[in-house]
């Protein structure tokens, strides 16, 4: 019955923008814009850039849909108004382009940027875990955005902040422990970022000859690659693994990430042996087989891990790096003995 009327209101949500949407396009189609496209044209550009977006937000201004979701309907607007209108006809969504998209731009960033200090301030204050940027963000942007579009957001901005923004050094706290000092990571990314900016240099001159264009267009794509890199790399330095209260939270930068019920756990072992990755067995690292290990957790039951744009893994059994292997199996022995303890009381 729940699921029948869920429908229902997602047809009526939904269903009412994309009838005016069609109702647009129909009228440009027919001979009455023909006629009088002069003011047509004022007409349905008024229609497809304010009035849907409006009634969208009147139908979902009730609803859990976040107001945010109000934006994909602006860009469809303006893109079927650029599509279906004449170029002659289009002086109407110049202007909106020109004075009015900039200020919506702006305020749908601040108001992103507001609820993300928010929700920092909210973290802190309440003191349950300790402050992460990254769960953060995620948290704020899943209130405030589509979710579809959550993880892209929020692993750009994650990106620009590690990379760029974020250059305090973190000092580890007793419960924290790292996993790139010994491990050798660091120093492989820095290899490939060097790798990327003298190829990027090199073809860059190549392809001129033949083509700028195409050479500007690689060039671009290999100068991303690179800032990409370089916001992973510097993103291990600040999310270290931690275990806080009953949870173990595994981090590796903002590649991997995976949080453990410490009863959860059936036993872990030092280990730097040779594994095969299956169903049930993964590395944690994302270079996988590239990176060694020397910590094994087996797992009573599977537990997920989350990667990269939010692509998901079920596993068992976890592979990973700790530099300081032998003091966190010892942690999580305490931890282990501590929830017995709490559950036979």
């Amino acid at each position: 019955m729940n699921k029948t009327i869920n429908i229902q209101k997602n047809l009526i949500i939904f269903g009412i923008p994309l009838l005016i949407i069609s109702l647009m396009v129909f009228i440009t189609k027919s001979s009455l814009f023909t006629i009088n496209p002069e003011s047509l044209s004022f007409g349905i550009t008024f229609d497809l850039l304010l009035t849907v977006p409006f009634i969208y937000f009147l139908l979902i201004r009730k609803t859990k849909i976040p107001k945010t979701t109000v934006l994909p309907f602006l860009i469809l607007g303006i893109v079927i108004c650029s599509i279906i209108l004449p170029s002659e006809n289009q002086q109407y969504l110049r202007l909106f382009k020109t004075w009015i998209l900039p200020v919506i731009e702006i305020s749908v960033l601040s108001y992103v940027i507001y609820n993300v200090r928010k929700g920092i301030k909210s973290y802190k204050q309440k003191k349950e875990f300790s402050f992460d940027f990254f769960t953060t963000l995620k948290q704020t942007c899943y209130e405030i955005l589509p979710k579809n579009v959550v993880i892209p957001v929020v692993t750009e901005i994650a990106v620009l902040y590690y990379g760029f923004i974020y250059w305090k050094k973190r000092k580890l706290k007793e419960n924290e422990f790292s996993y790139h000092k010994d491990s050798g990571t660091i120093a492989l990314l820095v290899v490939i970022i060097f790798i990327i900016a003298i190829e990027t240099i090199v073809l860059h001159i190549l392809l001129t000859e033949w083509s700028s264009l195409v050479a500007w267009i690689l060039t671009f794509v290999s100068i991303y690659s690179g800032v990409q890199l370089f916001g992973f790399l510097k993103s291990m330095l600040k999310r270290p693994i931690t275990i806080e209260k009953d949870k173990l939270f595994l981090r590796y930068g903002i590649m991997n990430e995976t949080t453990i019920d410490i009863r959860n756990i059936d036993n872990i072992e030092v280990s730097s042996k040779d594994i095969e990755t299956n169903k049930e067995t993964l590395k944690f690292s994302f270079l996988g087989e590239l990176e060694s290990h020397n910590i094994i957790i087996h797992l009573k039951e599977e537990n997920e891990l989350i990667g990269l744009y939010g692509i998901k893994k079920s596993y068992k059994n976890l592979a990973l790096y700790v530099d300081n292997k032998v003091e966190f199996k010892n942690r999580i022995n305490n931890a282990l003995q501590q929830s017995t303890v709490v559950k036979t009381k």
